[in-house]
C-alpha cells in the first residue's frame, strides 16, 4: 500500500495495479492482501473500484463468509456507486422465491456484518425490500449467536 501511496511514476503505479488487478479474489481472501484490496477501493480510481467489484460479482455471498474477504465485500458496499450497490445487494437477495443466500449470511459470523453494512450503505428501495426478507427471519435469526446482530438493527 505504502508503494502505492508515495509512487510518483505513473508507469510504475499502473504496473502495480495491473499486477493487483490480475489477482483481485486471491488477495481479498488473504489475511494481508485483504488491506491492499480495501485500499483500492477506499483511495483508487473509480475504474479501478468498479473493477474489483465487478471481479467479485458473483461470489459476494461466498466472500461475506471469509473472514477477510467479508472486509472487502463490506468496502464495495461503502464505496462501490449505488448501482455497484444494487447489484451486490441482489446477488445478496437471490430470487424471489428464496431467501437462502441473505439467510446464510445473516447467520454467518463474518456474512452478519455484511448484512449490517448493507442495511447501512443501501437506498430507500432496498432497505424496505431486505428488512422485509429479514422479518420473516426474525424468530429464527433470535437463536443464532450472530444472527442477533441483525435483529438489534432492525
Amino acid at each position: 500500500m505504502r508503494v502505492l501511496e508515495h509512487c510518483d511514476d505513473p508507469n510504475t503505479q499502473e504496473i502495480i495495479m495491473d499486477k493487483i488487478m490480475q489477482s483481485v479474489c486471491t488477495l481479498a481472501q488473504d489475511q494481508y492482501g485483504n488491506y491492499v484490496i480495501q485500499h483500492v477501493l477506499e483511495h483508487g480510481k473509480p475504474h479501478e473500484q468498479s473493477a474489483i467489484i465487478s471481479q467479485l460479482a458473483g461470489q459476494i455471498v461466498k466472500m461475506s463468509q471469509q473472514k477477510f474477504a467479508s472486509n472487502v465485500v463490506e468496502k464495495c458496499l461503502a464505496f462501490g456507486s449505488p448501482e455497484e450497490r444494487h447489484l451486490l445487494v441482489n446477488e445478496m437477495l437471490g430470487t424471489c422465491d428464496e431467501n437462502e443466500p441473505l439467510q446464510a449470511m445473516m447467520k454467518d459470523p463474518f456474512g452478519n456484518y455484511v448484512v449490517q453494512k448493507v442495511l447501512e450503505t443501501c437506498d430507500d428501495q432496498s432497505l424496505e425490500l431486505i428488512l422485509s426478507r429479514i422479518k420473516v427471519q426474525l424468530n429464527a435469526l433470535k437463536r443464532y449467536t450472530y444472527g442477533k446482530h441483525i435483529v438489534f438493527s432492525c
